[in-house]
This record gives structure tokens, C-alpha cells and sequence, in this order.
């Protein structure tokens, strides 16, 4: 953090290779440290591996870690690949997300420009947020980002490509990346209509939808190739997939109502679902006429103001958006929420259970200020076309607002 800090301050441009030398260094030293820990998250160390097992022994993730895993098995195959080389636990369920994000330092300058590039990957090596969901809890964020990031990328190029006679392949290859990311995690969902609207035509949308679609349906029906896995476990699976756990209590408003314990609580997730997905089409409406990637930033920032549930690893879904076009209160936001999260991930974990309860309740209810920050750095002044023409960040080099 102090790193990030002093290289905005002072205005640092370090070249690539220079940025991912340090971003890899600090990743390794923190590897080493976590991997040595005898504190492993439990999702992390229960779940994860759970799932990286079953598909070595030919199970079903989802079912054989009773739930610990609820998504496509397609980072269960990268653990299982990992776990194969003989590797540790503790560091081989952290190579891919480690690789992904280092693989994000240099996709975040892309997402910025050539002209902010530097800053923006130097912004991004040094994030406290990234380290700590990436390597801490070794959290599959980074692996549905850097796809997520990616399909951006290549929306973008399929929209520069047009000018040129590109095809309707260059939205297919967009679509597809958004696939890979919502193989990795199911939130990226809330993002579709942003790609694809970046495509310059209907024929690019239409093409990358079907190949967002068409790559976790891939995923899912490798099960049985890969997996003793019958048709009726698959739809078991797919119905477990698309539910939404009523853990409340950990962030927000949720965590005042409970005291900032966890609560099984179906109605307040329900109405909160109600609340969250109103909100995102009332925000993404409003930055409709906006650059892209402030729309996205505007979009995910709406969502931890008043998401129901949470998890601390959620914080790292704006961070490369907003690394790659900052705002005046993004990075006063981002220290915060990293300082929450820290306190969570290594203050907190130095007590025993009865401990960490006690402290826990504090810990959630104090979220409020870290949303209040998070409210303020969205991209207020950037909501329409004329604004953001005033934006710091170069608009040339990133996606132009809607037409």
C-alpha cells in the first residue's frame, strides 16, 4: 500500500518489466509466508482442496466437497493439475490465482491506455487487496478477472477492428473470454450487457453472447467425460449452481441488522437480491452513456454499498477497473477497504474461536465505513459524454461512450 502510494505521489512510470519484477517479488515473499502459516482460510483449505481432489479421484467437486465448492469445475481441473505435481496444498492451490494475477498487472495496462499504463499496472502490482485475495486467501478472483479484463480487451479491439472490416468473430472470441470468467465465478454475469455493448454491431453481440454461453456449458458437460458423474447428478448440480446462499451479516447493512454475526437469513436475502439487482440496472441505466470501464467501476461499486452477503474477496472485483481509471476517492477507497480486509485476514485470525467471534462483530458492523468511501469514489462526474471528456484518465485510448 505504502509502495502504491509513494509511486502515485511521486509520479512513477517504471517500465513493464521493472513493474512485473516487483509485482512477482512481492507475490513470492507473500506466498512463502502464507504457505508456511499454520492459519489456512477454511474455504481455502476445506473446499478448494476438496474439489481439486474429487476430480483427481474422478468425483464430482460440487458433491464431493458436500457443497464447499459451488461452481463449474473449471479451476477445480487447474487444482487437480497443480495438486498432480506433487506440490503442497498450500501452494499449489495458490499458482493459478498467483500466475492470473501477475497475468493482470499487465492486462490492467492495457485496460488504461499507453499513456497511463504504467502508473496504472504499478497501481495494480502493488494493490494490498489483490495480494491479499490472491495469495492470503488464495481466493479464485483473479482467475474469472483476468478473463473478465481480457474479454474487455478484445471487445474493444473487435470494436477498433470494425473501422477495418473486422468480423463477427472478433465478438465471438470476446464472448468467449467473458465464458471463461464466468466459469471461474458466477458474478461476472452482471457484466454481460457492458461487453456487450462494446461490440460495434449486432451480429458481433449476437455472436458473443452465444459464445458466452457456449463455454461454462462446455464446462459442465465435461463432467461426465472427466468425472463419474451421472445426468441426474449434473442437473443436481446446475440447480445447486444457480442457488444464492442466505448467509448474511458479514457487510453493511446486514451486519447492523445481525449484529454483525452470521445468520442464515432467507427473507433478508431475498429482499437484499431484490434491492442489489434494482440497484445495478438503476446504475447501469445511468452511466449507460459513459466510458465502459467507469460504467463497470459505477456497477460493482453499487453492488458492495448494498449487497445482503459478502465476502472479502468481492472487494477485488473493482480494483483493476478502477487502477485503470482512477477517481479522486478511488484510492482513499481502496486503502480503506484493504485495511478492512487485512484486519480480517491476519488480525483477526490471530485469535481462537471464541475470539474471533467477539472480534468479528465489530469487524462487519465497521464495513459502513468502508462503503461510505466506496460511495464516494464511484465515478460521479463521469455519467455523461461531455464529463468525460474532462475525466484525468486518457479517454482515446479506452472505450468510447455509447453512441
Amino acid at each position: 500500500m505504502i509502495l502504491a502510494a509513494v509511486g502515485h505521489w511521486r509520479r512513477w512510470r517504471p517500465s513493464l518489466p521493472v513493474v512485473l519484477a516487483i509485482g512477482i517479488a512481492l507475490r513470492l515473499i507473500l506466498l512463502i509466508s502464507a504457505s508456511s502459516d499454520s492459519w489456512q482460510p477454511v474455504d481455502y483449505n476445506e473446499g478448494f482442496r476438496a474439489a481439486g481432489r474429487a476430480i483427481l479421484h474422478h468425483q464430482d467437486p460440487v458433491l464431493a466437497s458436500q457443497g464447499s465448492w459451488h461452481f463449474l469445475p473449471m479451476i477445480p481441473y487447474f487444482y487437480a493439475l497443480a495438486l498432480a505435481t506433487g506440490l503442497p496444498w498450500e501452494i499449489a492451490g495458490r499458482v493459478c490465482t498467483l500466475i492470473a494475477d501477475v497475468v493482470l498487472i499487465v492486462l490492467v495496462g492495457r485496460l488504461a491506455g499507453r499513456k497511463h499504463a504504467a502508473s496504472a499496472r504499478l497501481q495494480y502490482a502493488c494493490n494490498p487487496i489483490a495480494l491479499m485475495i490472491a495469495v492470503i486467501h488464495g481466493q479464485v478472483e483473479p482467475i474469472s478477472l483476468v478473463f473478465l479484463v481480457g474479454a474487455y480487451l478484445l471487445a474493444r479491439s473487435a470494436r477498433d477492428g470494425a473501422e477495418n472490416g473486422g468480423t463477427g468473430l472478433n465478438g465471438a472470441w470476446a464472448g468467449a473470454m467473458f465464458g471463461f470468467a464466468l466459469s471461474a465465478k458466477s458474478w461476472p454475469i452482471i457484466l454481460l450487457p457492458v461487453v456487450l455493448a462494446i461490440l460495434p454491431t449486432w451480429r458481433q453481440r449476437l455472436y458473443g453472447l452465444v459464445a458466452a454461453g457456449a463455454v461454462p456449458v462446455f464446462f459442465l458437460a465435461t463432467l461426465p467425460l472427466v468425472v463419474s458423474s451421472s445426468w441426474s447428478n449434473m442437473l443436481d448440480v446446475a440447480r445447486y449452481l444457480g442457488e444464492v446462499r442466505p448467509i448474511v451479516g458479514e457487510w453493511g447493512w446486514t451486519a447492523w441488522m445481525t449484529g454483525g454475526d452470521w445468520t442464515l437469513a432467507p427473507t433478508a436475502a431475498k429482499v437484499g437480491q431484490i434491492i442489489l439487482y434494482s440497484t445495478i440496472a438503476l446504475v447501469m441505466w445511468l452511466w449507460w452513456r459513459a466510458d465502459r470501464i467507469d460504467q463497470t467501476s459505477a456497477i460493482l461499486l453499487a453492488f458492495m454499498l448494498v449487497t445482503p452477503r459478502m465476502g472479502a474477496q468481492y472487494l477485488m472485483w473493482f480494483v483493476p477497473f478502477l487502477c485503470a481509471r482512477p477517481t479522486r476517492w478511488s484510492r482513499p477507497a481502496m486503502a480503506l477497504a484493504a485495511v478492512w480486509a487485512g484486519t480480517g485476514y491476519i488480525y483477526l485470525t490471530q485469535f481462537d474461536d471464541t475470539g474471533w467471534w467477539e472480534n468479528h462483530e465489530w469487524w462487519a458492523m465497521s464495513s459502513v465505513a468502508v462503503i461510505a468511501l466506496l460511495a464516494l469514489a464511484m465515478p460521479w462526474q463521469r455519467r455523461r459524454p461531455e464529463s468525460v471528456e474532462k475525466a484525468p484518465a486518457p479517454e482515446t485510448e479506452l472505450v468510447p461512450a455509447a453512441k
